[in-house]
């Protein structure tokens, strides 16, 4: 071995020894010191995970004085504390989605009263036998208030306005009508204006036929329909307002004409009403002394066929003389309609029986020139002291026997 062997068996030597302590560890007091060490890295890496929002995972290989360095997870930082108002929550379900109005596509259709009557229009049909009479359809120039017969002309009611046919532009409904008399056919007709801005029928909502005789009033519902009010008569001719009876219909355009959806489609018989039916008997006797008159006996027997009760009963055209007797005290005046003409209201009779009713008089014995045959009429009345029509008004009347 060369000169430096001993040198190098020195320092080998120094180094084994250092080598061997290592391994065999240090002393107590090392150890103690080693532990101290461990136990500050332990609670720095502890206090650094919760600082830092490490993992777990990173938090156990520092516990475990893991010398590998652990991958940091992402983790979102601690959110800032803010003044501003929370965000509005974001609603669950679908959305309300609010309607587009549908784009018009047709002109404004609405037209004043005074533009309807200063153009010409053609108009629906009229009832049967109106158009023969004069109630013309075809280039019709309308009226108001003539008071003369069939003329075309515009009833008093005010217009409505709305889309009726679903086109996104506003129609008119006017009531247009033709007087026959004393009374007028009605219709409720649509107008609108084309691209020529000319105003043109729509067509009929509804007319007077059979089945009603009068329209009241016509209205524009929010969702496009005509709702109507009809009516079963006329209240002319000395019928009275009461016994008319209203209904309201709705009708709805479907693309070609106008058809009822919704309300009544008839009248029917009028439930208020009953059949009376009469028969009489009459005696006439001479009037002892020189009286110039002669005792006239009327006894009515009416029975009420049903099928309501006639709380009162109005006899009419049965006084011509000086009441002398019967049943004439109990009377109480029974006007005839809306006439002037009055007459004896007694009380009635219930559906399904009879009542008889007298009543004398003095009659001249000469008729007097205005002497007639006339006939006696029974109707019924209500509690109200109103008088109504029959069921069946054929046998509500008996001849007169004598002239007076």
């Amino acid at each position: 071995m060369s000169d430096l062997d001993p040198l190098l068996r020195e320092r080998l030597g120094a180094y084994r020894n250092d080598v061997i302590s290592q391994v065999a560890g240090p002393g107590p007091d090392k150890a103690r010191q080693l532990l101290r060490r461990r136990r500050r890295m332990t609670a720095a890496a502890a206090a650094a995970a919760v600082v830092l929002g490490v993992t777990p995972v990173v938090v156990n290989a520092a516990l475990h004085a893991d010398r590998t360095p652990p991958v940091p997870v992402e983790s979102v930082p601690p959110p800032t504390p803010s003044t501003s108002a929370p965000p509005t929550p974001t609603p669950t379900g679908s959305p309300t989605q609010t309607p587009t109005p549908t784009a018009p596509t047709g002109p404004n259709g609405r037209i004043s009263r005074a533009q309807l009557l200063a153009t010409t229009v053609d108009l629906p049909n009229w009832p049967s036998g109106m158009a023969e009479g004069g109630c013309t359809i075809s280039d019709v120039r309308l009226k108001t208030n003539t008071k003369k017969t069939y003329v075309s002309e515009l009833a008093d009611n005010e217009f409505e306005y709305g889309d009726v046919d679903g086109d996104g532009a506003d129609e008119t409904i006017a009531i247009v009508a033709c007087r026959y008399g004393e009374a007028s056919a009605k219709q409720v007709v649509a107008f609108e204006r084309n691209s020529d801005d000319r105003i043109v029928t729509v067509g009929r909502v509804v007319r007077t036929d059979d089945e009603f005789k009068d329209i009241l009033a016509a209205e524009i519902t929010s969702t496009g329909s005509v709702q109507v009010t009809v009516a079963d008569i006329v209240p002319c001719c000395e019928i009275p307002d009461y016994i008319r009876r209203e209904q309201v219909r709705t009708y709805e355009w479907n693309g070609q004409r106008f058809e009822q959806t919704d309300g009544p489609t008839k009248f029917g018989p009028d439930p208020r009403l009953t059949d009376l039916r009469v028969s009489m008997t009459h005696e006439l006797a001479e009037v002892p002394g020189a009286d110039t008159r002669r005792e006239l006996t009327l006894v009515f027997t009416v029975t009420n066929a049903g099928p309501v009760d006639a709380p009162q009963v109005a006899f009419h055209n049965i006084e011509r003389g000086e009441r002398a007797g019967g049943d004439w005290a109990r009377c109480k005046p029974a006007k005839l309609s809306d006439t002037d003409e009055l007459g004896c209201l007694l009380p009635g009779v219930p559906a399904g029986e009879s009542r008889r009713y007298t009543f004398v008089q003095l009659i001249p014995v000469q008729p007097g020139a205005d002497a007639s045959t006339r006939s006696f009429l029974v109707l019924h009345g209500d509690a109200q002291d109103r008088t109504w029509p029959d069921l069946k008004p054929d046998d509500n009347t008996v001849p007169s026997p004598i002239q007076f």
